[in-house]
C-alpha cells in the first residue's frame, strides 16, 4: 500500500481536561441508592458515561464534524458516595491541533440511572475554558439509545451556524418535536401539543364529564402532549392519571428536588392546618356555617382569645389525651399563619376605602376601568340576555361627587368601574342552578376623591332575564342605617366574589398560565438551544409546564379545587374559555397597551414610559411600569445586538418558525385575529419578547403572590357565595334582620370549603428555596459566551436593584396614600426580589408556581 502524502505541517496531538458538574439528590430512597451503587461498581467494568467532543468545523476529508476519541469519565466510581450537593467529575480527550473549537459534546449514559447534568467545562484550548450549560437530565442508554448532545454556550443565529454544528442543530430539534404518537414516557424530552380533553372523566359518570377546551367550539390555548389512551365512553376525552402518579411533562420541565419538597411540605402543611376545622365541621351539628367571626379568627396561630380550648373541642370523639396534645399544639403546625390583610389592622377588610384600594393595589388590579359613558350598557346579545341598558340611574351617584355633575365627573376622569357583567351573565343560570351556589353579575363604580383614593358609589346586581323583572338588575348604594350597612356588606361580598373568579380564571390562570404555554412549547421545537433568542426566554419558561399540568391534575379539574372553591363551580374553565374567544388580545397583553385599553392611562410623551395615568397613585401601575421599562430596554439591547436589520429577522428561520408555530398552532383557534403582531422587524421582535417576558415574570407575580395575603382571611375575598342578597319579599328576609352576622356568614363559603381553599392559596403563595427572580440567572457570568450581553445583562439587574430600592421609597411616602397610612398594607407585589415561604413580595424570572 503506497503511504499517504505528509502534510507540510503534521497535526500534533493534545489533551484536553473535561470537568462534569453533576448535581445530586439530597434524599434518596432504597432503591436509587442500590441503583447508585450498582453504577458504581459496573462503571468499573466499562459500564461509563462516554463523551466525545464534536469541532465547529468540518474534517474536508470525511466531509462530517470533527471529533475527538470518546473519553471515558473517570472518577465516577470513586465518587459515589460524596455527599456533597454538586459533584465535579473528569474525563480527558485527545484531539488534534487542527481540531478547531469546541462547539458541542455528546454524553452517553451507560448506566442504569439517570443524572442531573448541570455543566461541562472543556479545559485546555488555546481559545480558553469552553462552557456548556447543559441543566438536564441524561438518561441511560438502555431507556434512549441515542447520545445525548449539549452545545456550548456561544450563540448563532440559524445561517451563522459553524458547519460542524449544522446537522446536529437540526437533529436535536428534530428529537424534541418527536413524531406526534404514541404514549409519552416520564423520561422522554418530546414537546408537543393537544387540546385541553382530560379535564373530566366521564368514564365515572356524566356529572364528571367535561367539554373539551381547544377547537372551533370552544376556542382555547394549547397545551402540552401526553399521548395517553381516551376514555372508555368518550373516544375525545383523554384518559386522566390521578395522584399520587404525575402527569407526562419533559423531563427537563419537571420540579428540581429542592422546589418539589417544597410543593410536599406545603401539602403536609394542609392537611395539618386542616385536621382540626375538619374534624370539628365533619362531626359537630351545623358543620357547614361559621357561626361568628371569632370561628375564623381561630383558625390563625395568632389569635389569642378564641382557639381550641372550647367546649365544641370536647365534643369530639377523640381520646382526651389527644385532646390535650392538639390544644397544646393549637398555636403551632395546626394553624395558618395570620393572612397580611389583617396585620395592620384586623376589621381594614370591612373599609369601603379599602375594598376600593385593593381595585389597584391588591391581588386583582387589572379589571378596573375609566368609566367612559353613563349609564354603562352592556355588549351581549340583547335578544339572548336581555336589555344591555343599566340599572344604575343618575340618581344613585349623584350624592356621591364632591358637588359634580356626571358629565364634569366623567369629562375629568373622576369616574372608575369594575364591570364583571358581562362575563358572569351568560354563565348565571347555569351557576344559580347549582348547590349552594348563589352568584350576580356584578358593576361597581368608583369616584376619585381629592386625595387620590377611590371610593365605592354604588353596585349593580344583575341576574338573568330570565329572572323576575323586579329582581334582574338591582343597585346597592353606600348606607344610611344598619338595614342597608348590611346590605351593602353582602354586595361588596358578590363583588369580591366575583373579582375572586375572574382574577383565578382569566387574569391569573387564562393570561399566565394557559397563554404562556403554546410559547414555551414552540420555543423547545422549533428554536435550538443555541439560539440567541432561546437563551434570552430561557429562564422565564422554567417548571411552567410543570405547573400547568398539576394544575390540570388537581386544580382545574373536575371536582377539582377550583371548581369546589369557586362560585362557577362545573363552569369555571369554560367561563375561562369564553375570556379567551371574547377579551384577550396578545397585542394588548403588554403593560402599557393595557392601562391604555381600560383608559387608565393615556398616551403622554413627555411622561416617563410615554403613558399618564389617570389615577396618579396606581400602585400596580406605577411599580409595574418600572419593571415593564426595564424588561423593555434589556431585551431592546439584545435583540439590537443580533438583529441590525430586518432582514435578519425575516431570515432567521428558526424565529420566524417558533412565532408562526405558536400563534397558528398553540393558539391555532384565534390564529386569523387580525391583531396578531407581525415579526418583521427588530423592533417587533422586542415587543413580542417584552410582553412575553413581563407576563411569565412581573404580571404573574402581582397576580399570584398576594393570593393568601389577601384570600387568606376568606370575608375579605370569598371566592364562591352561597346565597343572594334577601328582598323584603322573601321568606329568610326575617332571618336577615334577626341577626344579620350569621345570614352574612352563611352567606360565605362553608367551613370545609374555606379550609380547602385557604390550603391551596397557601401553597400557591410560597416561594421556593430555589427561586430565579427577575435581574437573577443561574451561572450569569457563563449562561452566553457573548461578553456585550453578559455585560448588558449586569445592568439589568442593576436596574433591578435600584427599582427595589424605588419601591421601597414609594412604600413609606404618605402622600401615597394607597400603599402608605394607618393601617394601609405597603404594595410590594412588584417588588422584584424575596425570601422563601409567603412574602407577598418578589418576582420569579416564571411562572413556577
Amino acid at each position: 500500500m503506497k503511504a499517504a502524502a505528509v502534510p507540510a505541517e503534521k497535526a500534533v496531538k493534545f489533551k484536553v481536561r473535561a470537568v462534569l458538574t453533576v448535581k445530586n439528590k439530597n434524599k434518596e430512597d432504597l432503591k436509587e441508592t442500590l441503583v447508585k451503587h450498582l453504577d458504581s461498581l459496573t462503571d468499573k467494568i466499562g459500564r461509563n458515561v462516554v463523551l466525545e467532543l464534536i469541532s465547529t468545523e468540518i474534517d474536508p476529508k470525511t466531509r462530517a464534524p470533527r471529533k475527538s476519541t470518546p473519553a471515558v469519565v473517570k472518577d465516577w466510581s470513586k465518587k459515589t458516595n460524596i455527599k456533597a450537593e454538586r459533584v465535579n467529575y473528569t474525563a480527558e480527550f485527545t484531539v488534534d491541533s487542527n481540531f478547531g473549537d469546541p462547539g458541542a459534546i455528546t454524553v452517553t449514559n451507560k448506566h442504569q440511572k439517570e443524572f442531573f447534568l448541570e455543566s461541562i467545562t472543556i479545559e485546555g484550548f488555546a481559545c480558553g475554558p469552553v462552557h456548556f450549560p447543559c441543566n438536564s437530565w441524561v438518561q441511560s442508554k438502555k431507556d434512549h439509545p441515542g447520545k445525548r448532545v449539549f452545545f456550548s454556550n456561544k450563540p448563532f443565529l440559524p445561517g451563522e451556524t459553524p458547519a460542524g454544528l449544522r446537522a446536529l442543530r437540526e437533529k436535536e430539534l428534530r428529537d424534541l418535536r418527536g413524531d406526534g404518537k404514541g404514549v409519552r414516557k416520564l423520561s422522554d424530552r418530546i414537546y408537543d401539543y393537544d387540546v385541553y380533553n382530560d379535564l373530566g372523566n366521564p368514564d365515572h359518570g356524566i356529572n364528571s364529564a367535561r367539554p373539551m377546551l381547544g377547537g372551533e367550539k370552544i376556542p382555547f390555548p394549547r397545551r402540552c402532549r401526553t399521548g395517553r389512551p381516551p376514555t372508555e365512553t368518550d373516544m375525545n376525552a383523554e384518559s386522566r392519571v390521578e395522584k399520587p402518579f404525575p402527569v407526562y411533562v419533559p423531563r427537563d420541565e419537571q420540579f428540581e428536588e429542592v422546589k418539589q419538597d417544597t410543593f410536599s411540605d406545603m401539602r403536609t402543611k394542609g392537611v395539618l392546618h386542616n385536621l382540626i376545622p375538619g374534624l370539628k365541621a365533619s362531626m359537630l351539628a351545623d358543620k357547614q356555617d361559621f357561626k361568628l367571626f371569632a370561628d375564623i379568627d381561630s383558625l390563625y396561630k395568632d389569635d389569642s382569645k378564641v382557639g381550641l380550648h372550647d367546649e365544641q373541642l370536647k365534643k369530639l370523639p377523640l381520646p382526651p389525651k389527644v385532646i390535650d396534645t392538639i390544644q397544646e399544639s393549637s398555636q403551632g403546625i395546626f394553624r395558618y399563619n395570620t393572612p397580611k390583610i389583617l396585620t395592620r389592622d384586623k376589621y381594614a377588610w370591612l373599609r369601603d376605602d379599602e375594598f376600593a384600594r385593593q381595585a389597584i393595589a391588591g391581588i386583582n388590579p387589572v379589571n378596573i376601568e375609566k368609566l367612559k359613558v353613563f349609564p354603562p350598557v352592556s355588549n351581549l346579545d340583547p335578544e339572548i340576555y336581555g336589555p344591555q341598558e343599566s340599572a344604575l340611574k343618575e340618581e344613585h351617584i349623584l350624592g356621591h361627587l364632591n358637588g359634580m355633575t356626571i358629565e364634569q365627573a366623567l369629562e375629568e376622569n373622576k369616574l372608575f368601574i369594575v364591570d364583571f357583567h358581562d362575563i358572569y351573565l351568560p354563565f348565571l343560570d347555569r351557576i344559580n342552578s347549582l348547590d349552594g351556589r348563589k352568584a350576580y353579575a356584578t358593576r361597581t363604580i368608583f369616584f376619585l376623591t381629592p386625595v387620590g383614593t377611590l371610593k365605592p358609589i354604588a353596585i349593580e346586581l344583575s341576574l338573568p332575564a330570565s329572572a323576575p323583572i323586579t329582581r334582574s338588575k338591582r343597585v346597592i348604594t353606600p348606607p344610611v342605617d344598619a338595614t342597608s350597612d348590611w346590605t351593602w356588606k353582602l354586595a361588596k361580598a358578590h363583588v369580591c366574589s366575583n373579582d375572586a373568579g375572574v382574577h383565578q380564571l382569566v387574569n391569573h390562570w387564562l393570561r399566565t398560565h394557559a397563554c404562556m404555554e403554546p410559547f414555551i412549547l414552540a420555543a423547545h421545537r422549533q428554536l435550538s438551544a443555541m439560539h440567541p433568542i432561546f437563551k434570552l426566554l430561557d429562564p422565564h419558561m422554567r417548571y411552567t409546564l410543570e405547573i400547568n399540568g398539576m394544575a390540570r391534575q388537581t386544580l382545574i379539574n373536575a371536582d377539582g379545587v377550583i371548581e369546589s372553591c369557586f362560585t362557577p363551580g362545573r363552569y369555571c374553565m369554560e367561563m375561562s374559555a369564553s375570556a379567551y374567544k371574547n377579551f384577550w388580545r396578545f397585542d394588548l397583553e403588554g403593560l402599557p397597551a393595557d392601562l391604555i385599553r381600560r383608559g387608565m392611562a393615556v398616551p403622554d410623551s413627555t411622561q416617563p414610559h410615554g403613558l399618564k395615568l389617570l389615577i396618579e397613585d396606581y400602585p400596580y401601575a406605577n411599580d409595574g411600569l418600572l419593571i415593564w421599562g426595564a424588561i423593555e430596554n434589556w431585551v431592546k439591547t439584545y435583540v439590537a445586538h443580533y438583529y441590525p436589520s430586518p432582514s435578519v429577522v425575516l431570515s432567521d428561520r428558526e424565529l420566524q418558525a417558533w412565532y408562526s408555530e405558536a400563534v397558528n398552532v398553540g393558539h391555532a383557534d384565534l390564529r386569523h385575529a387580525a391583531w396578531w403582531p407581525s415579526l418583521s422587524t427588530p423592533d417587533e421582535l422586542a415587543s413580542i419578547l417584552t410582553t412575553l417576558i413581563w407576563l411569565a415574570s412581573a404580571q404573574h407575580a402581582a397576580l399570584n403572590f398576594g393570593q393568601y395575603p389577601y384570600g387568606g382571611y376568606v370575608p375579605n375575598r370569598p371566592p364562591l357565595m352561597r346565597r343572594l342578597i334577601p328582598e323584603p319579599t322573601d321568606p329568610e328576609y326575617t332571618n336577615f334582620l334577626n341577626d344579620p352576622q350569621r345570614y352574612y356568614l352563611s352567606a360565605l363559603p362553608g367551613v370545609l370549603q374555606s379550609i380547602s381553599f385557604m390550603a391551596v392559596v397557601d401553597t400557591l403563595s410560597t416561594h421556593s428555596p430555589d427561586e430565579e427572580y427577575i435581574g437573577e440567572r443561574n451561572h450569569p457570568s457563563t449562561w452566553s459566551g457573548d461578553a456585550e450581553i453578559i455585560e448588558a445583562s449586569y445592568e439589568f439587574s442593576a436596574e433591578i436593584r435600584r427599582i427595589e430600592k424605588e419601591i421601597e421609597k414609594r412604600n413609606a411616602d404618605f402622600s401615597r396614600r394607597n400603599r402608605c397610612g394607618a393601617g394601609v398594607l405597603p404594595y410590594e407585589l412588584l417588588a422584584p426580589s424575596s425570601e422563601p415561604g409567603v412574602t407577598c413580595r418578589g418576582i420569579p424570572n416564571s411562572v413556577s408556581i
